[in-house]
């Protein structure tokens, strides 16, 4: 028994080396890291780390754009890669909820990832095109229940962050508007400010600048305290629908079974790269807020969102028939 003991004990100790040795000599080579289609705010965030963790760590961080926002695709190769952290994925909320939005999902977010570290989070605001006659969230409301199922909203594809945090409004606030889909929130965004669709959940950027140009109105923000982006927008609690928070997140994964001592150093690295003065300026500019987390919390929150968000794609009915 005493032999077996110290067969275990070494076997402990040798694996805990070999992935001391591996933090030590991490990175060695160039990291390929797996990001959403070009163009989009998590995309842009994502690169923006990787410049930093390139210039920090010393070895190129190769982004790659895999697939669209849902994240099915460049998720299924995360959880076939080496759990070396030599393949990561910087992607948005969806990449956690997709498997509850389609069939035949290849990965288990919570099975198959390694949480590395949450980096940014973006709240949601409520903007209207100036033609419907409110003010408020109590005045939107209000119209909303006189007038059931004739309001409507734009949002992007199904289960997109646009798409879920109207579904969790209509909950919320229990109200019947109509959805209508655009292949991505730019051009949902412009068909609230044509006025083909009448209300939109989506971050301040995007919105806000119309705001101040009177092509739209913002009601509210979807976060429990005033934006930095625009303090003056009441929270949706002082708005009148208290327990409302909507948001777009975005962080960095690994394989699961990667070593700890790799994803400590993409955790502290990541940190570090947020806590460059030219990375925060252009996140704060982009309506992100930087919410570095250690992976425990990551994981935490990822559990949180997955059970707050599950209720109301199933309430909603959402759902895509797709293996990818």
């Amino acid at each position: 028994m005493k032999a077996l003991f110290t067969v275990v004990t070494l076997a402990v100790m040798s694996a805990s080396s070999a992935g001391y040795a591996a933090g030590q000599d991490y990175p060695n080579r160039p990291v390929r890291m797996l990001a959403p289609e070009p163009g989009g705010g998590n995309e842009l965030a994502g690169r923006a780390i990787a410049g930093e963790l390139s210039k920090s760590l010393g070895h190129t961080f190769v982004v790659e754009n895999r697939g669209t926002a849902s994240g099915a695709i460049a998720g299924e190769i995360l959880a076939k890669a080496p759990p070396d952290g030599y393949t990561l994925l910087y992607y948005g909320s969806t990449v956690w909820l997709v498997p509850y939005l389609r069939d035949r999902v290849p990965f288990d977010p919570l099975r198959d990832f390694a949480p590395v570290s949450l980096a940014t989070r973006a709240p949601f605001f409520l903007f209207i095109h100036p033609s419907l006659p409110v003010n408020s969230v109590k005045e939107l409301i209000a119209l909303a229940k006189r007038r059931p199922g004739e309001l409507n909203y734009g949002s992007a594809g199904s289960g997109a962050a646009t798409h879920l945090s109207a579904e969790l409004f209509k909950i919320t606030a229990g109200v019947d508007i109509v959805r209508v889909a655009y292949k991505g929130s730019g051009g949902a965004a412009i068909g609230l400010l044509s006025g083909e669709v009448q209300l939109m959940f989506v971050s301040g950027p995007v919105g806000m600048p119309n705001v101040r140009r009177g092509r739209l109105k913002v009601l509210a923000v979807a976060s429990d305290k005033p934006s930095r982006l625009a303090p003056e927008v009441p929270t949706m609690a002082a708005a009148g629908l208290p327990g409302y928070e909507a948001a777009s997140m975005s962080g960095m994964f690994a394989p699961a079974r990667t070593p700890p001592a790799i994803i400590d150093v993409l955790y502290r690295h990541i940190v570090k790269a947020l806590e460059t003065p030219s990375v925060r300026e252009r996140f704060l500019k982009s309506g992100w807020e930087i919410v570095a987390s250690t992976p425990a919390e990551f994981a935490r929150i990822i559990r949180e969102d997955m059970a707050k968000w599950s209720k109301v794609i199933k309430a909603a009915g959402i759902h895509e028939s797709k293996g990818r």
